[in-house]
């Protein structure tokens, strides 16, 4: 089965014989009362019966429907019933920073906004966020209660042309107010997931794999995600909501995975499972991680946990506009390499035949020679339409037939690319990325380290450790061969703002530790 529409597409998995089961760590939102275990079939009656809620309710084609909820699978269920309906789903995460959110919805200026209770409350001062309210979790004065609408409807499957807007998307939002961005069934399915939707030898997923995911659900890589596992049909997916190691452990010991996805943050966050006596990452062979890069001591503690012969580590660089854009293939022998630390950032080369690379000068837009550092231009049929309130932004990212990543970096001459920082956070003399991976080599007790720019232009350490606190002549010993840096702050996870996917929201730590957001132009982001 090749994916094709998102409104029919678990239709037509359980058409094609798919014998998928699903395992939840906690239930659908949407379902609360049907329990963590899940076929086919079943996801695609629950999808049908959502489409009908929605559509009781007063969703009709062409509306825009915001979704905001709790992070869970069942974000992009509740998109595939919108879709179903030849409405557009928008997907928002519910950590975006409240004033944020408000910003993005005045811009999406949605027909109706499904949410939960405690959404509603943080947004109760917006007026008119949404004409039709629908909360997924209790009754709301004001607004439908999913649960109470009807799901024996007819919800006529609707189908949009593939050049219109599918879905929308918003970026991280790491370096501030995120943006909108639109793809099409052609940018997103036609072109990104059809891609992915191949049994490519050695990384493609078998039918008898048993695949978890540990992501972000209300951004663009799991809608993505959803249309190819829906194809592939492998023989379990386990779906994780959170990053709590204690809470995750006795779903992946009972359902081992062969295959992981999952943020580069939560990687971090549930790598202590990995030194277990009955670690859960035992059977896998593959793991996959976007979104970020994922730092040295994270990929040897993965690929060490794998009893497999020769596990791999598939990084994908890329971004929503855009989908990916090169991959790298980790093994033990290159995560255990003397030169990991300073190579983390070479993210792999272009996907052949896709995906053409550029690097300019910021300043004159001229191409630079291999091997010196510019800003990255990129060049894919699978470019989003636009972005949503912000078209003169969409515009200004445009040089030509390319587009601007807002990434700084280096096009070697073997073809792989090193990214060294983003336009907006870049320092003279320094690269950020490349410095924060040498120091989580050198202090053991780093959950993560960041730089970040001071308003007299020098670079400024966060240490971020599991109890807030990191030992002095741990910093020391951790520096002394490297250039000048001044003593760290140093905080605990959770003091750090974070975007919906766990990456570090550089600028408002920036704001909140030196008063500037912004050290580069920031012409690109």
């Amino acid at each position: 089965m090749r994916p094709h529409d998102m409104g029919t597409l678990f239709d037509e998995a359980a058409a094609a014989g798919a014998r998928t089961v699903v395992r939840l760590d906690r239930p659908f939102d949407i379902a609360p009362r049907a329990g963590t275990h899940w076929t086919v079939p079943e996801l695609a009656a629950l999808v049908r019966a959502t489409a009908a809620r929605l559509a009781h309710a007063g969703v009709r084609p062409g509306d825009r429907v915001a979704v905001v909820k709790d992070n869970h699978w069942d974000y992009d269920l509740l998109a595939c019933a919108v879709v179903r309906l030849g409405a557009v789903p928008a997907q928002l995460s519910a950590r975006l920073d409240p004033a944020d959110l408000v910003t993005l919805l005045q811009r999406l200026r949605p027909a109706a906004l499904v949410t939960t209770s405690a959404v509603l409350a943080r947004c109760r001062d917006a007026a008119g966020i949404a004409p039709l309210l629908i909360t997924v979790d209790t009754a709301v004065p004001g607004a439908a209660h999913l649960a109470a609408l009807d799901a024996t409807g007819p919800a006529t499957p609707v189908r949009r042309p593939v050049d219109e807007p599918l879905v929308v998307h918003h970026t991280s939002g790491t370096t501030g107010v995120p943006k909108l961005v639109v793809h099409s069934t052609r940018t997103l399915v036609h072109k990104l997931a059809r891609f992915e939707a191949v049994r490519y030898p050695g990384i493609g997923l078998r039918r008898d794999d048993v695949l978890c995911n540990a992501s972000a659900y209300g951004h663009g890589r799991t809608f993505c995600w959803t249309a190819v596992v829906m194809a592939m049909a492998p023989a379990q997916i386990v779906i994780l909501t959170g990053d709590d190691p204690d809470t995750a452990d006795p779903l992946l010991r009972a359902c081992p995975p062969t295959v992981v996805e999952a943020l580069p943050a939560t990687y971090v966050r549930l790598q202590p499972l990995t030194t277990r006596l009955d670690n859960p990452f035992r059977r896998v062979r593959q793991y996959i991680s976007t979104y970020d890069a994922v730092h040295p001591p994270a990929l040897r503690a993965y690929l060490t946990a794998s009893h497999h012969a020769h596990p791999v580590w598939m990084q994908g660089w890329g971004q929503t506009e855009t989908g990916p854009l090169t991959f790298r293939f980790h093994t033990r022998r290159s995560a255990l390499a003397p030169d990991a630390a300073s190579t983390a950032r070479r993210l792999g080369r272009p996907v052949p035949g896709r995906t053409r690379l550029r690097v300019v000068d910021p300043d004159t837009l001229r191409p630079v020679p291999r091997g010196r550092p510019g800003l990255l231009l990129v060049r894919t049929a699978a470019l989003a339409l636009g972005y949503v309130g912000e078209q003169e932004r969409w515009d200004a990212k445009r040089v030509g037939d390319w587009w601007s990543t807002g990434d700084v970096g280096v096009h070697h001459r073997d073809g792989s690319v090193s990214i060294l920082d983003r336009e907006a956070d870049t320092l003279p003399g320094l690269s950020c990325l490349r410095t924060e991976d040498l120091l989580e080599h050198l202090i053991p007790q780093a959950l993560e380290c960041v730089i970040i720019g001071a308003p007299d232009g020098d670079p400024l350490p966060v240490v971020v450790t599991a109890d807030g606190r990191l030992a002095p002549d741990a910093w020391q010993r951790a520096v002394e061969d490297l250039p000048a840096l001044p003593r760290p702050t140093v905080l605990a996870w959770d003091e750090v703002p974070r975007t919906g996917t766990g990456k570090v929201r550089r600028a408002a730590l920036a704001e909140r530790l030196t008063g500037a957001a912004v050290t580069g132009t920031g012409r690109w982001t």
